[in-house]
């Protein structure tokens, strides 16, 4: 792999932001510094390459987006329910940002600050501090990474953590994907594979109810290898809540010590494998992507790309029963998600 840099302009703020391309063979991934977003997916298909991520073409696109395109995702991926939490005893408050609810970090997250950059032989590593007081709520001072690699069609991401109070935290990246190339449309003749029998049942501000819902004889049995659209036109409370897919599915009660596949994605003769430590995996439909113009004029409506955001499972913080996504004092968080590519 190798890995060159290039810049990308500034923030309405002044901050540099950097573009980091990693090359290994015919496949390539661009990373940016802003939000450590993932820009670009290039993949090998048929002999020609093919782009397979939204993203935009300028610092602006990424500064004025709200779909959360290619970045990292903290200090909590995902919904808060009433945009608070206990913990040790104290009431913690966190930015409303999604109805009464919190998401994806609040108003500025990990996708909207400047991550610093360190190139080693074998990854790109980008680092944030995300200080108390500036945290959108959440205490301490925490020391976040993300590591990306790129080996044989294998897009590694590595998400390490401490801080200096205990914290939740669940990191993620919020890549949009579409198989059949970033300006081809819709996303409904991909099909999905999805290895578990249950998601974590929402309501309709989409927090997880507790009940983990078997899938059977539902559009969310994904099961098998299945086309997305035919599930998509099908009326139940539960689609109807996230306005289509926007589910975590369960994976397992706990994290696993190794990547373990979640889920498998084909269109257009590619196929894609997603293999996760998390307990949890979001698929989202891109139902409320709203026209953005993105990469080389290409417009991203509704369902143009999807995400399968591996995760704790949503509301964790404050639902008991589920795995819990706590980071104590002294410890170090790690979890893992590889994206496999060939071609089918």
């Amino acid at each position: 792999m190798t890995i060159n840099k290039s810049p990308f302009g500034q923030t309405k703020d002044g901050k540099n932001v950097d573009l980091y391309t990693l090359t290994d063979g015919d496949y390539s991934v661009e990373i940016i510094t802003y939000g450590a977003a993932i820009r670009s997916i290039n993949v090998p298909v048929g002999g020609v390459v093919r782009d397979v991520a939204l993203g935009f073409d300028n610092i602006a696109g990424y500064e004025a987006n709200k779909s959360y395109q290619g970045a990292v995702i903290g200090r909590i991926g995902n919904r808060v329910a009433n945009s608070r939490y206990e913990m040790n005893g104290k009431t913690y408050n966190l930015d409303v940002n999604d109805g009464p609810n919190s998401l994806h970090g609040g108003f500025i997250g990990f996708d909207k600050q400047v991550w610093s950059a360190e190139e080693t032989p074998d990854a790109l590593v980008l680092k944030l501090t995300d200080k108390e007081g500036t945290a959108a709520g959440y205490p301490g001072n925490m020391e976040a990474e993300t590591k990306y690699s790129l080996d044989k069609g294998e897009l590694s991401i590595e998400y390490t953590a401490t801080c200096s109070e205990d914290t939740p935290v669940n990191l993620t990246n919020h890549c949009y994907f579409n198989l059949a190339g970033h300006a081809s449309g819709g996303i409904e003749k991909h099909k999905m594979q999805i290895f578990s029998h249950k998601i974590t049942a929402i309501d309709d501000t989409l927090i997880p109810t507790g009940e983990l819902k078997d899938v059977s004889g539902t559009p969310f049995d994904l099961r098998e290898l299945v086309e997305i659209g035919p599930g998509l036109e099908k009326s139940c409370p539960q689609m109807e809540f996230g306005g289509g897919y926007d589910h975590n599915w369960v994976l397992s009660n706990e994290p696993h010590r190794e990547p373990a596949i979640a889920a498998v994605l084909e269109c257009n003769g590619l196929s894609m494998s997603c293999h996760t430590t998390k307990p949890g995996i979001q698929f989202y439909s891109g139902n409320m992507l709203t026209g953005e113009i993105g990469k080389n004029g290409a417009v991203y409506g509704k369902r143009t790309g999807l995400c399968l955001e591996t995760q704790y499972w949503p509301n964790s913080v404050n639902t008991e029963s589920f795995p819990a996504p706590l980071l104590r004092k002294g410890e170090t968080y790690n979890h893992k998600t590889i994206y496999k590519f060939k071609e089918v």
